[in-house]
């Protein structure tokens, strides 16, 4: 008997009609870029020092630069020495008196510099940058620094239990509903964010944000991916990956023109509403209307297809017909994850390497210390990191197949880690390159996992499924920092040979995966169960019930 995929044969795997709805996604993952990272730049946090009033005066009557007026009036910061002065703490002298000197003010002041009392920040803070920011807008430092961590923290809590449950609207109601209500309510939350006054109001809609907006971003993935045929599946979806590619530089670009936080929010917010006039053009994965029993939508869909591609629907191909064995639709079902062996083995070795790449990928980052220069073109070199990654996964797996690939760039980031850690810090360009070599493997990846993940579930719980095992991506997100700053204070390099673990760990267990290199996508849990034994694609309980027509 044919299934789905082998009608995709007859009326296009990849033409017009999947094209088109592959560029329309494509510009919905694009999109996703700046809920994911916009802290880099809303929450951007510029060269500080307390306010002192009388300063800017009498730094303009002794004709001081801006670095002579910082070396009389800031005091030191801590261990950090002579040439980094306090973010947090100034003099408690009055800069206002007569009398004071411009060759060693604090001198003429209190005679003896070192017995100047130290003081807070009570009239706020001086800031080296020409736009706003979350930071500079609510006087997100010292104190109040760990208000930043939580409006990150905010969105990724959002990710995390959106995971869920749009994952399971999306596999009960249809993709193309939970695409279109999840992108309405983040356009909504996203131009609110210009507006609201008060820091509570943005945290609540940043999370807010976040319930919906990465969802949306998974359910335009497995749509794409629904609709291609086996041969296209993974170049497509690793293109949608690259579409988040392109939206990073994109964002970058816009950033650097508009250092304004409220207004780079309206500004990228605003061509979201666009996506809204997908309710037109955008299709229902006839895979999951089949799975649903809506048989008659699904042939629907497949016949326009066949208009679009300009191919002919095969007059013999009458009805497409998902046969059960109770004759009745499956519904999501989280326990369906872990119900059987198989099931259980991929939901937990999935689950684990969300967690791990998500922990390697921003940790990295972290440990490199990306932002410690000029934060746009750090942030481009993050960027452009990905593009070499998504070429490597294009031209590998199609001759090799997902696995090894997989494991050996968990592998390599893994083993890149541990040689970081170990070369000395006088060769620091070998550490810097070692560094690179390891967030390319885990870029890879991550990329990977996001990508099988979906060829490993069945249809009536494949976004559900990829939902709950990404939903521990948003965990590594919460944790990593604390692994990185908590553990350098112990051994700088410490949080690498953790990464190291976690790394060699991943790309064991995906071994333990089965290959996924040319099968048609499963249609039922018996179809996970059996994939480890089939050496070829096998029909699946889609069929097509042949009429042949008496003349």
């Amino acid at each position: 008997m044919p299934t789905l995929d082998d009608i995709l044969e007859n009326v296009g795997e990849f033409d017009r009609f999947q094209k088109q709805t592959f560029f329309v996604l494509c510009l919905l993952s694009a999109a996703f870029t700046p809920v994911y990272v916009g802290v880099v730049f809303f929450g951007f946090i510029p060269e500080h020092r307390c306010f002192s009033p009388g300063v800017a005066e009498l730094s303009q009557r002794c004709g001081w630069s801006l670095e002579e007026q910082l070396n009389h009036t800031v005091p030191e910061w801590g261990s950090h020495g002579a040439g980094f002065g306090s973010r947090c703490r100034r003099y408690e002298v009055d800069w206002n008196a007569t009398g004071i000197s411009c060759t060693d003010p604090l001198g003429s002041l209190v005679g003896n510099r070192s017995a100047v009392p130290l003081g807070p920040c009570q009239d706020g803070w001086v800031y080296d940058f020409p736009g706003t920011s979350l930071v500079t807008e609510f006087n997100l430092v010292c104190e109040d620094s760990w208000k930043l961590d939580l409006f990150q923290s905010a969105v990724n809590a959002g990710f995390f239990i959106g995971s869920i449950n749009i994952g399971y609207i999306a596999d009960r109601f249809g993709r193309k509903f939970c695409l279109l209500n999840t992108i309405l309510a983040n356009v909504v939350c996203g131009i609110l964010l210009v507006f609201v006054p008060t820091y509570l109001w943005i945290v609540i809609l940043r999370f807010l944000q976040g319930l919906v907006s990465k969802g949306c971003w998974t359910a335009g993935y497995i749509l794409v991916t629904e609709v291609v045929g086996p041969k296209y599946r993974r170049t497509v979806g690793i293109l949608y990956q690259t579409a988040f590619s392109i939206g990073l530089l994109v964002f970058d670009a816009v950033a650097y023109a508009i250092p304004h936080w409220r207004w780079l929010q309206l500004t990228v917010t605003l061509p979201s509403c666009f996506f809204l006039l997908y309710y037109w053009c955008l299709p229902e994965s006839p895979r999951w209307l089949i799975s649903q029993g809506k048989n008659d939508k699904a042939m629907k869909i497949v016949s326009d297809m066949a208009k679009k591609n300009r191919k002919k629907m095969p007059s013999h191909f009458e009805d497409i017909k998902f046969e059960e064995e109770d004759g009745r639709k499956q519904s999501p079902s989280l326990i369906d994850l872990v119900r059987t062996p198989q099931m259980r083995k991929n939901t937990l070795i999935l689950m684990y390497n969300w967690f791990t790449s998500s922990v390697l990928y921003q940790g990295l980052i972290m440990h490199m210390g990306v932002a410690a220069g000029n934060v746009y073109l750090d942030f481009l070199y993050s960027a452009l990191v990905e593009f070499p990654a998504a070429f490597i996964i294009i031209v590998t797996i199609d001759r090799i197949g997902r696995r090894y690939p997989w494991a050996a760039a968990n592998l390599v980031a893994g083993a890149a880690c541990l040689v970081t850690a170990l070369i000395p810090e006088d060769i620091h360009w070998l550490k810097v390159i070692a560094a690179c070599i390891g967030r390319m493997g885990i870029t890879i990846a991550f990329e990977m996992v996001c990508f099988v993940n979906t060829e490993l579930y069945p249809t009536y719980i494949r976004n559900l499924g990829v939902m709950v095992c990404s939903s521990l991506c948003d965990v590594g997100g919460v944790i990593v920092p604390f692994i990185v700053y908590r553990l350098v204070e112990v051994w700088q390099d410490l949080p690498l040979i953790v990464f190291t673990v976690l790394g060699l760990i991943a790309g064991g267990l995906v071994l333990l995966l089965p290959e996924t290199k040319g099968r048609v996508l499963p249609e039922t849990v018996e179809d996970v169960e059996n994939f480890h034994r089939q050496s070829a694609p096998k029909a699946k309980k889609i069929y097509l019930h042949v009429q042949t027509s008496e003349v």
